[in-house]
Order: C-alpha cells, then structure tokens, then sequence
C-alpha cells in the first residue's frame, strides 16, 4: 500500500524526480538530497511501512542483499574507504520522515563531515546484562 500525502512513497515510485542509483520491483535507491558525504544514498521500499517493525515479509528478506549489492557498487564506483548502514526507528532514535528507509553513507578519509556516530558507552554490572537476558528466554 501506498500513502499518498507520503513523500519517500512518491519518490520511490517516481512521481517525485530523483537521482536513482538502483531500481528493482521492491525498492528504489536514490541519491539524498541533503547529503552526509559524496554519494549518500537511500534504500526505499516501494510500498509504504512506517519503519522497521511494519516492514513487509518480501522486503525484510530482501534488504540486506540489496544494500549489499549497492554498497559493492558504490564502493567500486565512488572508492570510499568505509560505509555506515543507518537506519533510525521513531522521533527519539532520529526518524524524520516516517516511511521506512536506510542510508548508505559513505566515509572517505580526509574529507568533511567525517563524524561517526557514536554515544557514551554505558557502564553495566554483570546482573543486569543478565537480567536483560533473562526477558529473551
């Protein structure tokens, strides 16, 4: 299903212009265009999903062998010397538009923008590594 008042819906089905890099019967790879490095790209389903946990069954088996073969491309391409794979869930974790997507970001080695992302690690006892554990058994 489509929603139509959806923007990433209506740039992954090409009724919006966008600079693709990649296309197949699920997914459409565009090119962002407000760019973190040279050649962020965007993998987005043509169907709309909300974000990871709506994500239809045909593109939660397909993703990961799309993102890889852009990526190989990309590398092969754009010669970068490391990729991130993000993908955020809901406003607190960074989603702003609220159709799933994932980001291809390329790193290149003495160029701008080279922040990673990164937070302060936490600090946990044993026991509650342990307890967490405990609610997936």
């Amino acid at each position: 299903m489509k929603k139509n008042d959806c923007i990433f819906c209506k740039l992954a089905n090409g009724e919006i212009p966008a600079r693709t890099i990649y296309e197949d019967e699920l997914f459409r790879v565009i090119l962002d265009a407000s760019p973190a490095t040279r050649g962020h790209a965007l993998i987005l389903p043509k169907e709309h999903y909300g974000d990871l946990f709506d994500l239809g069954e045909k593109e939660k088996a397909a993703l990961m062998e799309v993102s890889q073969k852009v990526a190989l491309k990309m590398k092969e391409k754009l010669k970068f010397d490391g990729l991130n794979l993000v993908q955020n869930n809901g406003q607190l974790a960074g989603q702003t538009v609220f159709h799933f997507h994932l980001h291809l970001i390329p790193r290149y080695n003495n160029e701008e923008n080279q922040e990673k992302i990164s937070w302060e690690h936490l600090v946990m006892k044993p026991e509650e590594l342990d307890q967490i554990c405990e609610l997936f058994n």
